[in-house]
Order: C-alpha cells, then sequence, then structure tokens
C-alpha cells in the first residue's frame, strides 16, 4: 500500500533510424545590394488633435482621479497588512504567555 508504484518505460516500436549527416555548405560572397530611397513622406489626411480648454480640463480631472483611487486602494491593501500584522503579533504574545505559565506550574 505505502510502496511506490514506479512507471515502466514505453519500448520503441518501429525502426530506429541512424542520425543524418549535414554537409556544410560554402558562402559565396555577393554584390552588396544598394539600401533602397527613402520615400517622400506625404501629408497626413488626418486632422491633428485640438485640445480645447473643456478637454484639458477633462483630461486633468480624470487622471486626477485614477490617480485617487489607485492611491485609495494600495492604502487600503497596506493598512489590511499591518493589522493582519498585528494581530499576528497578539496572538504570539498570547501562546508564548500561555506556554511560559505552563511551564512555570510543573
Amino acid at each position: 500500500m505505502f510502496r511506490p508504484k514506479l512507471p515502466t518505460m514505453p519500448q520503441p516500436t518501429g525502426t530506429a533510424t541512424p542520425p543524418t549527416v549535414v554537409e556544410p555548405t560554402t558562402i559565396t560572397p555577393g554584390t552588396p545590394v544598394p539600401p533602397p530611397a527613402p520615400a517622400p513622406v506625404a501629408a497626413s489626411a488626418r486632422p491633428t488633435v485640438q485640445l480645447t480648454p473643456g478637454t484639458a480640463l477633462a483630461l486633468v480631472g480624470g487622471g486626477t482621479a485614477v490617480v485617487l483611487v489607485v492611491g485609495a486602494v494600495l492604502v487600503s491593501m497596506l493598512l489590511a497588512v499591518a493589522i493582519t500584522a498585528a494581530s499576528v503579533a497578539v496572538c504570539a504574545v498570547v501562546l508564548r504567555s500561555l506556554l511560559a505559565s505552563d511551564g512555570k506550574r510543573r
């Protein structure tokens, strides 16, 4: 019951082929290819983005809200870790006290 069962190695099926030998090839230097000429940059047909004071204010407000929410989440996680550590420390002190008082009674 407590002895481990070792798996059996599967036997190979079919014929095994010997490894093939790859012959190295020679590299002949060729003539260098000139780089292609850069294409002319065409003017973009899309309009440029225009920031009005209202959209700039909305972007700043949205960014501020994101920073505040992320900060609140991180602070709450840090507080949860601190509370957990304090409760574990209190449990350790209580257990130590109980074990010490048990040793004094004997």
